[in-house]
């Protein structure tokens, strides 16, 4: 039995996240994709453009190894939440290739690195700002993750699409019978608990 890589556990967390986020896109209108909802305007494109700049940060110019292109909505003067949609002009096609080509970016930062190089981030508060390559693959498998947790419920809400990828819903089997007895019975849980609150 060989040891494990973590390095190549990291990258399979991280991947699975980025999959699964890409994956919420898939068969949705532009308008879908861009829609908010909720009432700080979370949407499933925006979401995209969002990781894609915590990669750029964490996994780029953390380690002094910045993306050749700059990400306007990251620049100085930049609105705020820019990062948490897309604009009319950003089509999903830019947006989704410049999160692959950051992913290139990214999968390379860890590949030349080793897990405990210090990096600085530079948004943190000096004096608190250093940490390891490992720490920085964490916060991103994390961020990533919640992220696609998001991207999920958004998919439930818009048509009822769930799962975490193609192939693999991840979800009990069930038809929309038995789906509406469920939420009944959750339902019902929620009202009994309330009653003897």
């Amino acid at each position: 039995m060989t040891a494990p890589d973590a390095k190549a556990d990291l990258r399979f967390s991280l991947q699975s996240a980025r999959d699964a986020l890409l994956w919420k896109l898939e068969g949705l209108s532009e308008y879908d994709i861009r829609r908010p909802f909720t009432p700080t305007g979370t949407n499933l494109l925006g979401l995209v453009k969002h990781a894609t700049g915590v990669e750029v940060g964490y996994l780029g110019e953390t380690f002094g190894r910045p993306f050749d292109e700059p990400l306007p909505w990251l620049g100085d003067g930049a609105e705020p939440n820019a990062d948490m949609w897309a604009t009319a002009d950003e089509s999903r096609e830019h947006v989704v290739d410049l999160y692959r080509r950051v992913w290139a970016h990214a999968d390379a930062t860890i590949d030349a690195l080793a897990l405990d190089a210090i990096g600085t981030v530079p948004w943190w508060p000096s004096g608190r700002d250093q940490v390891t390559l490992h720490h920085a693959v964490t916060r991103v498998i994390a961020d990533t993750h919640r992220h696609a947790g998001h991207a999920d419920i958004l998919r439930e809400l818009m048509d009822g699409a769930v799962g975490m990828a193609e192939g693999n819903d991840s979800m009990p089997p069930g038809d929309s019978a038995w789906w509406a007895g469920h939420r009944s019975r959750v339902e019902h849980a929620a009202r009994e608990a309330a009653r003897g609150a």
